[in-house]
This record gives structure tokens, C-alpha cells and sequence, in this order.
């Protein structure tokens, strides 16, 4: 099937006489007849459910349609973005090893790694997205397990250069994680360029409404786990707290990691998504091929506005020919990236001060990536404990603006952006 038609029909076909819509199995527990029947779930030698903390049926038909759109074999959902990163980097690794990442993450997703990654003895080595081969080779150790970036950086928006990444994960015998929170398989399916596993923040455009928290891992089934026996024994040696079961041998590439990411994390840590949230979350993906072109028109065309304006000094969106992404982006994303930008106001923070303030349709919001459009000035609120001089070197000066375009008309949202523009007095030199 196409994409789109993914989107609205993938994961779940129902029967003669059942639901049309995804149920909702708004259930804690599932019944058995007899011990032994229940036995063979917790044995993992058959399919089914018996506690809603680490499967749930609903849960596993959204899955199944998020892994349809990214073309994986497993996926499962989390109970947000956040969890779906730790759980995708821990389902590797352990006390002593060590990953290396792209340094212009989203900030949450760094300060897991740099602060509470490190309290339980994994460490990390940062790289610039722009780190050339040889600087890459160099960042691994004998105990990197797996490398991580994102497809499109929050809120930086530089953009990864998914192959090169991929063969540097692949020549040091590691898997390559990506974040394709932004772009959404929509636009971009990291698999297809080298990518390993896959993870969403699904709170973001796949909701597309603001509504559910959530997050997702899918597994491309490409990585060859036996062949780097030794490294992972996570996957390749026999799980003790779960009846000796080798998670690589019996699952094979296609399901060993979803497998005992389910079965050992969500077991362990009950990061799950709730059926009520997947059934929204379906909702949203029902209308992600749409709502994604006028996200990227949008963000387009504002972003072109706000680089021909006097009072701005800059933007960031790839799509701007002068990007320093551009490039890539033509490669990695050539039908648009997503609806967020950022921009630079020459008055610093007090211009920016007044530009939020003066704002009429676009809310203030630390939200990202649904259908009303909104904005934020991280110098007054996410970074508000640091001085300008500090925000600077950070890489967030305190007239940066960061706004997510929405699914409203294109004029109207220009409009609002200029009035408040119109509202900041500063000379401009």
C-alpha cells in the first residue's frame, strides 16, 4: 500500500461484523481458562495478553501501523517520547558501556544521556551533526554499543546525515538509533538510508492534536545481533529473570529487540501507553499524510518571510536554499521537512519580549508539532535561569524565537507573525 493509504487503513482490518474503528480494550487483566494457557504467554512460546503493563491489543494495532509506515518488522508504544529514547538506548546497553550521539539533540533527550545515563555508569561522547568521517571514527570506544541522532534536531532543526551515521555505526559492529520525531515516516523513513531502530515522540505530529501523551520503537529487523554476539548479550545470551529465554535465537533479527524490550523493560519500568491515548494517537495517524503538507507549507512560507524581514537575523529551516541543511534536507526530506523554525530577532531579548506578548493567533506554549500553531522564547522560559551572555554560548541567544506552524490558513498566520513584528522598536542597522 502507499503511504497515505497506510495511514488511514494500516495495523488493524477488521472481521465480518467487527468494529470498524480500533476498540478500545479498556482492560487491565485477560481471562484463561486454565494455568498452563496462561503459562505459555509468560513462557513466550505463545501470542496473546495477560497484563495491560507490558501488551495491550489496542496498543499493538497502533503499533502495527507506525511499524507499517516506517517499513520495520516489530514496534511497540511507550507512554511518551522520552521513554521510547531510554528504552530503545537501555535495551542495549549496561553499567560500563558507552554511546555516542549527535550533539544537537532535543535537550531532554541530552540531558538523559549527559546526567541520568551517567549516574548509572553509561557514558557518552557528543558529535557535531556536521563531524566529518574521520572525527566520527574517532568518538568510538571498545564499549560503544550504539549511536543516536535525530532525523531533524529539536529544536536546533539542523538535519542528520542518516547514511553517513549509519556507516559508521555499522563499520564499529553497532546499530544506528534515530529520532524521527520531526520528519515523521511521512517525510523521511530513516531505514531505507542505514538507520537500525526508530523511535517517536508520538505526542507530536503522529498526535497531531495536542491530546495524547506518547512515544514508539520500531525495529527495522536488519541488525544482525548473533554476528556481534559478544557485544550484546542482552540479546544473545540467556535472560535469567526471564526463564533463560535468548532473546536473538528465538525471535531472530525481525522480533529480538521489540521482544525483550517488551518482556524485560516495560516489565520492568511500566513506561506503557494507555489504550484511550493509542486510540487517539490512531486517530492522528489516520490524517498524517494531509496534515503534514500543510505543516511543511506553512513552515515554508514562514520561514521565507521571516528571512527577507529587517528585524530578523536569522532563521533556521531547511528549506531555505541558503541553509546550511539545505543539502541535505534535498536528499534526506525532498518532500519538506515538518512546521517548525526558528529565528533570531536583531533586538535581543527585549524585542523578543515584545514580539511574544503582541502575538494574537500563534499561543505560548513549550509544545511543538500539532494543529494549533505555537510559539516560544526559550530566554524567558525554558533557559530562563541563564543570563544573555550564557544563552549565547548555549547556542540559544535570548532573541531566539522558535515557532511551530500549524494547520491553519497560510496568511493568516504570516499576518499575526507580522503585526507583532510591526510592534518591535528597535533601530535597524
Amino acid at each position: 500500500m502507499h503511504l497515505s493509504t497506510t495511514c488511514v487503513q494500516g495495523g488493524y482490518t477488521p472481521g465480518n461484523g467487527e468494529p470498524r474503528q480500533i476498540p478500545i480494550i479498556q482492560s487491565t487483566t485477560f481471562k484463561y481458562e486454565t494455568s498452563e494457557d496462561m503459562g505459555k504467554l509468560f513462557d513466550l512460546e505463545a501470542e496473546g495478553y495477560f497484563y495491560s503493563r507490558l501488551q495491550n491489543p489496542t496498543c499493538d494495532l497502533v503499533a502495527a501501523k507506525i511499524c507499517a509506515l516506517e517499513g520495520g518488522t516489530a514496534a511497540m508504544l511507550t507512554s511518551s517520547g522520552q521513554a521510547a529514547n531510554f528504552f530503545a538506548l537501555f535495551n542495549l546497553c549496561s553499567c560500563g558501556d558507552h554511546i555516542v550521539a549527535e550533539s544537537s539533540i532535543y535537550g531532554g533527550t541530552y540531558n538523559l544521556l549527559s546526567v541520568t545515563m551517567k549516574r548509572m555508569g553509561i557514558e557518552v561522547t557528543f558529535v557535531s551533526p556536521d563531524v566529518t568521517d574521520e572525527e566520527l571514527d574517532a568518538a568510538f570506544r571498545p564499549n560503544t554499543k550504539v549511536v543516536f541522532g535525530e532525523t531533524i534536531a529539536n529544536p536546533a532543526l539542523t538535519v542528520l546525515d542518516i547514511e553517513q551515521f549509519a556507516t559508521a555505526a555499522h563499520r564499529h559492529d553497532v546499530p544506528l538509533i534515530v529520532d524521527n520525531t520531526f520528519a515523521t515516516p511521512v517525510n523521511c523513513r530513516p531505514f531505507e538510508f542505514g538507520a537500525d531502530i526508530v523511535t517517536h515522540s508520538t505526542t507530536k505530529y503522529m498526535d497531531g492534536h495536542g491530546a495524547a501523551l506518547g512515544g514508539a520503537i520500531v525495529d527495522s529487523g536488519h541488525f544482525d545481533w548473533m554476528k556481534h554476539a559478544e557485544r550484546f548479550p542482552g540479546l544473545c545470551q540467556p535472560d535469567e529473570s526471564y526463564h533463560g529465554i535468548t532473546y536473538a535465537e528465538r525471535f531472530g533479527n525481525a522480533g529480538a529487540f521489540i521482544t525483550k524490550c517488551t518482556a524485560q523493560l516495560m516489565r520492568d519500568f511500566g513506561s506503557m501507553q494507555s489504550p484511550q491515548h493509542a486510540f487517539y494517537l490512531n486517530l492522528g495517524l489516520e490524517s498524517l499524510h494531509v496534515r503534514m503538507a500543510q505543516h511543511c507549507k506553512n513552515g515554508q512560507a514562514m520561514a521565507e518571510f521571516l528571512a527577507a524581514h529587517p528585524k530578523v537575523a536569522h532563521v533556521s529551516y531547511c528549506g531555505l536554499p541558503d541553509d546550511p541543511y539545505h543539502t541535505r534536507a534535498e536528499k534526506y526530506l525532498p518532500n519538506g521537512s515538518c512546521g517548525v523554525v526558528s529565528f533570531e530577532l536583531k533586538g535581543g531579548r527585549e524585542a523578543a519580549s515584545v514580539f511574544m506578548r503582541s502575538l494574537k493567533l500563534a499561543a505560548i506554549e513549550t509544545h511543538v508539532a500539532d494543529a494549533r500553531t505555537c510559539c516560544l522564547n526559550p530566554a524567558t522560559s525554558t533557559h530562563r535561569q541563564m543570563n544573555d551572555e550564557q544563552l549565547r554560548e548555549a547556542g540559544v541567544p535570548a532573541g531566539l524565537i522558535r515557532i511551530s506552524c500549524g494547520l491553519e490558513d497560510t496568511n493568516d498566520l504570516i499576518n499575526d507573525v507580522a503585526q507583532a513584528l510591526d510592534q518591535v522598536a528597535f533601530e535597524v542597522k
